[in-house]
């Protein structure tokens, strides 16, 4: 349910919203896990090849629309602790039909232009054979995908992440027991082989959709939207600026950090096998690790806004500082458990006896470290996002990774060789946690206004 985080102890509000946020980052990425390993342990290394082409054009997507969210929950959020409902009612119903349009256009331009989308990401043809059903279904399931995603953000700006947190549970369960179903047939259902995989996310989004809309009605929830209520679902032209303008440059963060992985790994490759496969067993670990900095800095960023909404600065400032404990606290302890077990958790991601394992420890060693620095850096972008104020955290992230680290790595490699990539990881982490420190000290983001409808910073 809904709930007011203008007031009581900020640390327990902060750790009640984050750890479902945790929770269903690990799904997410859990759920990924179970479809790969149907689809490559029982479907061959090519189906697995083509699933993940399909994945990636997918994510670049999704990251476009996901900024969007991002911006709808800063506006519900802002609007919820100034006590304004109609302006949360305004944004949801604006937002809804923008995530509605664009997931249906997706959909309806998805479905002839996969064979093309394929074949321009350089994919062999029977890797686009493969891929295309596949990519096909699975932009038949981005209306019910994108407006799970919209639901959410609406629910996290009242305050509620517990909410969902169950929908996703339940999207991630029948996910994982439809894919066998649909991928190999059982009773009177055919083997769709790989589009039976999509087939399963379609569904099990779809159902957990309807489920989640179905629980908003029954609680009657402030912000939901009957038939009575339609009129509300017309586009408010000043919000739909809003969102786009400010919802965009977040979901390009995502595809910078995207991007630099795609650049970093081509130049790891160059170091031979055994590098390879050294960063990619490690990068598995890091995605878990850097989960609870990504759930507590979007939690911030709630907590934040709704503050800034009540004109309460003060606690805005009490939240950045309770926010960068918590991801201490949370972050701090898995770098110390993955760094005291990294070789038998390392081995699970390698074959056995693998001569990558040593290596994989020692670049642990050295990157991990850096995820401690980036989580400080995430959470006061978290808080400074609050106010609307989102260009500067895209610009200090794109010159942490595009203008030390990848440079570092890229440049510095006749002097230190393949430890130059490593230490490219800490050094440019540095690089944004001061750059973050100092906007958040000195920046004018306190001024920044979303709408103008917020009371003025300190």
């Amino acid at each position: 349910m809904s709930r007011l985080l203008t007031h009581g102890p900020i640390g327990r509000a902060l750790l009640r919203f984050a750890l479902p946020l945790w929770g269903g980052y690990v799904l997410q990425s859990l759920n990924t896990s179970v479809n790969a390993f149907w689809i490559g342990r029982h479907l061959g290394e090519a189906a697995l090849s083509a699933a993940v082409h399909a994945n990636n054009l997918l994510f670049v997507l999704i990251a476009l629309v996901f900024g969007i969210s991002q911006a709808t929950n800063l506006l519900v959020a802002q609007a919820v602790g100034a006590g304004d409902w109609a302006l949360a009612r305004r944004t949801t119903g604006t937002s809804a039909s923008l995530f509605l349009g664009a997931a249906l256009l997706m959909a309806a331009l998805g479905w002839p232009l996969a064979a093309p989308l394929l074949r321009a990401m350089g994919a062999e043809p029977a890797t686009t054979a493969l891929a295309v059903d596949y990519l096909r279904v699975l932009f038949l399931a981005l209306p019910p995908m994108l407006l799970l995603i919209f639901v959410a953000a609406v629910l996290r700006g009242t305050g509620d992440s517990r909410t969902p947190f169950i929908a996703l549970l339940a999207v991630a369960l029948g996910d994982a027991a439809l894919n066998p179903l649909f991928i190999f047939g059982a009773g009177p259902l055919p083997a769709w082989g790989m589009a039976g995989s999509a087939l399963a996310t379609l569904v099990a989004n779809s159902l957990g959709l309807a489920g989640l809309l179905a629980w908003l009605r029954w609680r009657r929830v402030p912000l939901w939207h009957g038939w009575r209520q339609g009129h509300r679902l017309l586009p408010d032209p000043a919000l739909v600026r809003c969102l786009v303008t400010k919802g965009l440059p977040m979901g390009l963060q995502m595809l910078l950090v995207a991007l630099s992985l795609v650049l970093m790994l081509s130049l790891v490759n160059a170091h031979g096998a055994q590098a390879s496969a050294a960063y990619s067993a490690a990068l598995q670990l890091w995605t878990y690790v850097q989960m609870p900095a990504i759930a507590v800095a979007s939690a911030c960023t709630t907590i934040a806004a709704q503050n800034v909404g009540a004109g309460h600065w003060p606690r805005v400032a009490r939240t950045a500082r309770a926010g960068i404990a918590c991801h201490l606290l949370l972050t701090g302890a898995c770098v110390a458990l993955v760094l005291a077990f990294d070789r038998p958790v390392l081995a699970l991601f390698l074959p056995d006896g693998s001569a990558a394992l040593e290596p994989a420890r020692h670049l642990n060693r050295i990157v991990l470290g850096s995820f401690v620095l980036l989580g400080i850096s995430g959470v006061l972008a978290g808080v400074v996002r609050a106010t609307g104020a989102v260009l500067v955290p895209l610009a200090i992230l794109a010159v942490a990774l595009w203008g030390v680290r990848l440079p570092l790595a890229w440049g510095l490699q006749p002097l230190w060789g393949l430890e130059a990539l490593w230490w490219s990881f800490p050094l440019s982490a540095l690089a944004s946690l001061l750059l973050s420190l100092a906007y958040y000290r000195w920046g004018h983001w306190r001024q920044t206004r979303l709408l103008g409808s917020a009371p003025p910073g300190p």
